[in-house]
């Protein structure tokens, strides 16, 4: 069977399912202008999107959005732009990183948090947005105005509460089985309060998609830094997507085998064959505008347990 190349893999890639630019957009500030201070010039963003097939104009709409969403910042310099990711939106960033970077080892220790929001605590707005943002960190709606996890930070939480102005306005707590008492385990919350086939699902394409690359990466399929750029920013592009809806449970509480674990090792894999020759290509762009720009910060070279 005659093995694909990095050329026919992303050509491939990118009729089959082609990124939506706005979220194309995310993640690259995300992967790419993160590390390197969270800054670019348009042009320099430009000269990243073109090969994805995004336009002048699609780009234009796509921060423009993004800065409305209050993800981004538009500077001007003269007639020159550039494009910031928000001080405000840092955190969520981080939040995503450590989703998407870090090793898969929560562990139960058989309570949950939870969130109760009480009627009249919150308006409705800011109700509705906090229901969007706990479900993305992978809260699960267990009742009428109760959301809960078996994993929480505080920090989240905290950063989340403050955000919307909810600060003491919700109930928080850890919630554990009251020993002496006849109920059902805590643990099996988590196959009420979360359908995991359809996250299954995603991994395995997800696996399905990318382990003939790395199968061609491995055995000596050269990438040069354009073509490194576009599969490390698939890579990570297709994994987020597919972790969007992943509620990253502790694994005593996920199936065993677990996907998300086979697709974490191989997205690690192709990352780590690819970052380099992808950050000379980032490099070029940035100093397509830039004298001295910024290198990657030492943080973006601890990503999927240490790229060196």
């Amino acid at each position: 069977m005659k093995q694909i190349t990095s050329t026919e893999w992303i050509a491939a890639f990118l009729a089959n399912d082609p990124p939506r630019s706005k979220s194309l957009v995310m993640t690259i500030f995300g992967d790419a202008i993160a590390p390197h201070g969270g800054t670019i010039w348009l042009g320099s963003l430009i000269e990243l999107l073109a090969p994805f097939g995004v336009n002048d104009r699609l780009l234009r709409t796509s921060v423009f959005r993004l800065a409305q969403e209050g993800w981004l910042v538009a500077n001007r310099d003269g007639r020159r732009s550039s494009y910031a990711i928000l001080p405000q939106a840092l955190p969520r960033f981080e939040r995503a990183n450590r989703r998407i970077y870090a090793p898969l080892t929560a562990h139960w220790d058989g309570s949950w948090t939870m969130l109760l929001a009480p009627n009249g605590a919150v308006d409705a707005p800011t109700r509705a947005q906090l229901r969007k943002e706990l479900e993305w960190e992978g809260y699960a709606m267990i009742s009428n105005g109760i959301f809960g996890h078996p994993v929480a930070s505080p920090d989240v939480i905290e950063e989340i509460l403050q955000r919307h102005g909810a600060q003491g306005k919700l109930l928080v707590c850890r919630s554990s089985e009251l020993a002496g008492v006849s109920s059902r385990p805590l643990r099996e919350l988590a196959a009420e309060g979360w359908d995991l086939s359809i996250v299954e699902q995603g991994y395995h394409r997800f696996i399905s998609e990318f382990q003939p690359l790395l199968a061609a990466l491995e055995a000596g399929e050269s990438a040069g830094p354009q073509q490194a750029f576009m599969i490390r920013t698939l890579l990570i592009h297709a994994y987020r997507r597919v972790q969007l809806h992943d509620p990253m449970l502790p694994v005593e509480l996920l199936p065993d085998p677990w996907p998300g674990s086979q697709a974490y090792e191989l997205a690690r894999a192709v990352y780590r064959l690819t970052y380099a020759a992808a950050e000379t290509h980032i490099m070029h762009a940035l100093l397509r505008e830039e004298l001295h720009p910024p290198p990657a910060d030492p943080s973006f070279f601890l990503r999927f347990g240490g790229l060196v």
